[in-house]
């Protein structure tokens, strides 16, 4: 991976963990939009983590570790989401470019775990 790829993704994945913020910290303070809310916090916050550990990564098979962790917690960042909206707790539109970005990250690290795996 280049170095401007990194230096982006970096970047991307700081301002995905921002956005998840700034949607949790706008829910109503309902309990069930709390309990969703924390667990989108959790996941969506983690994936820049993640991914900052896999370019730290020691080995190829770290690499994929960290990358397949990144991916995990986006799943599940999709996953809370789509509950939100389909419990009505926060409208689709309101969240549709949150999971576009969240969809497009998954592509990146899927072709990045792919890559890294393939024999050299």
């Amino acid at each position: 991976m280049k170095e401007t790829d990194v230096r982006d993704l970096r970047a991307r994945t700081k301002s995905f963990a921002l956005r998840v913020i700034r949607v949790y910290s706008s829910l109503p303070r309902t309990t069930e939009a709390q309990v969703l809310g924390k667990q989108v916090l959790r996941s969506g916050t983690s994936v820049g983590a993640h991914y900052r550990e896999a370019t730290r990564a020691r080995s190829p098979a770290e690499f994929i570790s960290k990358i397949e962790g990144a991916l995990q917690e986006l799943e599940e960042t999709v996953y809370w989401l789509e509950l939100l909206v389909e419990a009505n707790v926060v409208s689709e539109s309101r969240l549709c470019e949150l999971l576009r970005e969240a969809e497009e990250l998954i592509a990146i690290f899927v072709t990045s775990a792919k890559t890294a795996k393939r024999p050299r």
